[in-house]
């Protein structure tokens, strides 16, 4: 299995926890979205506690890459996504951004 597969299942893997099932070509997408920066420690997560964090999750991916800007619909879709993963002590990035894709019905963006 690659590097590559192995941070798909993890994020799959978190997803089920939390109670979301995966479609796994989109969250393939999503993942290769996300470059190289999957692999890295820091990188790979999401911390719901640091607003500086969430702002760019918002700038970054939910504006720049979804091209939602909606405020309302961006400040619900990060509330939902830190609320469902409450229960995991580390966010994956990319089972956190498949959620949020999930959430703003963005699925095209990827497919």
């Amino acid at each position: 299995m690659s590097k590559f597969d192995d941070v798909v299942a993890k994020a799959a893997d978190q997803l089920k926890k939390v109670g979301v099932s995966a479609d796994e070509a989109l969250l393939r997408a999503v993942a290769k979205s996300q470059g190289p920066s999957i692999y890295l420690r820091d990188a790979s997560l999401v911390s719901c506690g640091d607003n500086v964090e969430l702002k760019r999750v918002e700038d970054n991916f939910i504006v720049k890459k979804l091209a939602v800007t909606d405020e309302k619909k961006i400040k619900k879709a990060l509330e939902g996504a830190c609320d469902k993963f409450k229960s995991e002590r580390q966010k994956l990035r990319v089972a956190f951004y498949y959620y949020i894709v999930k959430e703003l019905k963005k699925e095209s963006v990827f497919v």
